[in-house]
């Protein structure tokens, strides 16, 4: 048994502050050039189609970006890729500011900012590994919410610095505070070795790349090319294939770049169904609000502020997550992730049916979008908990990775539905077409009916025994366990073994190996590679009881040492389940007999031919149920029968008639 020990640190307020600041800076890529938009033709001499990719390809990298870094810091060191993103973004930010007036620098630029997404998800990894359990539904909570916050203090932001100093200045300033993050990083988080070492799957990772870039250019592109537009049907057709031939490659694989068993659980499922739904209504606010407080009042339901004005309006609405995600923070812990979910997506709802019909006044609508995103800030803070406890410890920043893929597709999602439906529903204002009262409360109703569809799915979601961030691994366990020292947390150990099927090294059948402490509470669990590897994460030294179970064979239970002496931890399971039995005539053993095992629906699935003794057995198949049959040429008899495989082997005696 291999181990790798987790060094605690003493400084978890400033880990949180540096983490959170860090993923704050991230978000703030987002919205950094929107108010520009519609200068950068003139500024740049480029067409409004171009300085739009100045937006969508941060959008691209960031989800490229993201789930590979994340399954990177599984595998090479959660510290280590948040420098990597930080110093990409930091670079990117350089270019674009000494890149003149030049759109190819500053695309290229903005490409490279928009890596920095992936460290969010990769932080809150962080979190969990170094920070005492106590603090983490806080600080994890924190540093989700910098998603929102960010893409709402970014508008008045940028607009206030451009304003004052030109643009040039909004990426000397993020790329000066890119540089004062990697140090933060550098000097203040510790590296976690909650690690699982391996090969990265580069075929993975370069068809996921491609499937996803092709699918968020359908989503932003589409108003923009034509939704029929050969352009588009090409990259919709693309996307198909990619992520066609992507799954079965991943299921398949040893070492995948995404454990797809796991993401299709149902608690994960059921989260980033949840996810997408909260971030698809959360940009609702942010874009429907801006563009009617910028409307021209003689509407009625405009309130003609400039960009920089209704940035400055929208600030309330970013500053109050930060006031919130520690109060989401403490009701994760009390009331566990689903229901700060379900809670945080209700009010969400409440506060979008308000906008409807309450929008008469300035206050009226920056207090409600105050509210949308008290109830943003509290659901932001459940996910990576869900998430977390519903995967291996050793998986947590892969896991959280494609839930902040699925938020960037809800949100990307809801820009495209939002620039659709507004210029669909439009009034002429002054010979121009402005969009419409009915409109902007259509954009609400569905923001609201997304936010209701998240509380109903939510539901699904199987309870959480555990709270915050799904810290099996940081669970107090029983006396006498664990070696800790007195009045310290024990410190998380990762533990790699091996499970033999029968007597042969290699694993064929998919196998899960479960932890648990000596009183009989989960520490965590994980899926097998092919080869019959694993690696858990426990909370210390000590001793623990491991259990495994492949598909086909009966589960072993066994007590495992943890005391990083390197010797290797070999769980054998060696009683295979089997559907056996005899054939017969007259109660006398028939050899030679032909014997087939065909599924219910009637398609043959295994034969064989009976033995000395009569005796025939095949390897215990999938539960269901199945017809067996038999047929002996000498004698011409025959014999069928109806059996339910179950999970344990199962006896059936074939008796052959005329």
């Amino acid at each position: 048994m291999f181990t790798r020990t987790v060094s605690r640190s003493r400084n978890p307020w400033l880990i949180t502050l540096v983490l959170a600041l860090s993923g704050l800076l991230a978000s703030l890529q987002q919205t950094l050039v929107v108010p520009l938009l519609p200068d950068f033709p003139e500024l740049l001499d480029i067409t409004p189609d171009d300085s739009s990719w100045l937006v969508t390809i941060t959008l691209l990298s960031g989800a490229v970006a993201t789930p590979v870094i994340s399954r990177a810091a599984d595998m090479f060191g959660k510290r280590r890729m948040v420098l990597l993103t930080l110093t990409i973004m930091s670079l990117g930010s350089l270019l674009a500011a000494v890149g003149g007036d030049s759109f190819v620098m500053l695309l290229i630029g903005r490409g490279m900012q928009g890596f920095a997404t992936a460290l969010i998800p990769v932080g809150i990894s962080i979190m969990r590994d170094e920070l005492p359990k106590e603090k983490v539904g806080s600080a994890i909570a924190l540093m989700s919410a910098t998603l929102g916050i960010g893409a709402a203090l970014g508008l008045p932001l940028s607009g206030l610095i451009s304003d004052q100093f030109g643009w040039h200045a909004l990426f000397w300033l993020s790329g000066s505070l890119s540089v004062l993050a990697v140090i933060g990083v550098f000097v203040v988080v510790p590296e976690s070795t909650v690690l699982t070492p391996g090969r990265f799957d580069v075929v993975g990772a370069v068809l996921l790349s491609g499937g996803l870039t092709t699918l968020l250019l359908v989503i932003s592109k589409g108003s923009t090319w034509g939704w029929t537009s050969p352009p588009l049907l090409g990259c919709a057709a693309l996307t198909v294939i990619l992520f066609a031939v992507w799954i079965p490659y991943q299921l398949r694989s040893n070492e995948p770049l995404t454990d797809l068993r796991t993401t299709t659980s149902r608690p994960v499922l059921l989260t980033n169904l949840a996810s997408l739904l909260v971030a698809s209504a959360m940009f609702v606010n942010l874009l429907v609000t801006t563009q009617q407080l910028q409307l021209p009042t003689g509407l009625g339901y405009g309130f003609g502020l400039s960009v920089l004005g209704a940035g400055l309006a929208m600030m309330p609405a970013g500053l109050v997550q930060v006031v919130i995600a520690p109060i989401g923070g403490q009701m994760l812990n009390r009331l566990g992730g689903r229901t700060t979910l379900m809670i945080g997506a209700g009010v969400m709802a409440v506060s979008y049916l308000g906008r409807v019909f309450l929008d008469d006044t300035l206050a009226q609508v920056i207090v409600g979008s105050a509210l949308v995103n008290v109830g943003l800030a509290i659901a932001f803070a459940s996910m990576p908990a869900l998430i977390m406890n519903a995967v291996p410890i050793t998986e947590t920043a892969s896991a959280n990775g494609i839930n902040s893929l699925v938020r960037s597709i809800g949100t990307s999602s809801s820009s495209a539905m939002v620039g659709a439906l507004l210029a669909a529903l439009t009034i002429d204002h002054q010979g121009l077409p402005v969009p419409s009262l009915g409109g902007i409360h259509l954009a609400y109703w569905i923001a609201g009916l997304c936010a209701a569809l998240a509380v109903g799915i939510t539901v699904l979601i199987p309870a959480d025994h555990k709270v915050a961030a799904g810290l099996a691994a940081r669970t107090r366990i029983g006396a006498g366990a664990v070696e800790e020292p007195a009045g310290e947390e024990a410190e998380e150990t990762v533990v790699r073994g091996r499970v033999l099927l029968g007597r042969g090294p290699e694993l064929t059948r998919p196998t899960v190996v479960t932890v648990l402490d000596l009183d009989g509470r989960q520490v965590d669990w994980t899926r097998a590679d092919h080869d019959g590897n694993y690696a858990v994460a426990v909370p210390g030294k000590g001793d623990y009881l491991v259990i495994a179970n492949a598909q086909g064979f009966a589960p072993r239970a066994q007590v495992v040492t943890v005391d990083g002496d390197g010797s290797d931890a070999m769980v054998a399971l060696e009683e295979s389940l089997s559907l056996s039995g005899v054939v017969r005539v007259r109660g006398r053993a028939v050899e030679g007999a032909i014997v087939v095992l065909s599924e219910a629906t009637g398609a043959a699935v295994a034969r064989m031919r009976s033995g000395p003794d009569g005796e025939y057995r095949f390897g215990l198949p999938p539960a269901g149920n199945y017809v067996i049959a038999g047929f002996d040429s000498d004698s011409g008899l025959a014999g069928a029968g109806k059996i339910t495989a179950g999970v344990q082997s199962t006896t059936y005696d074939l008796e052959l008639v005329r």
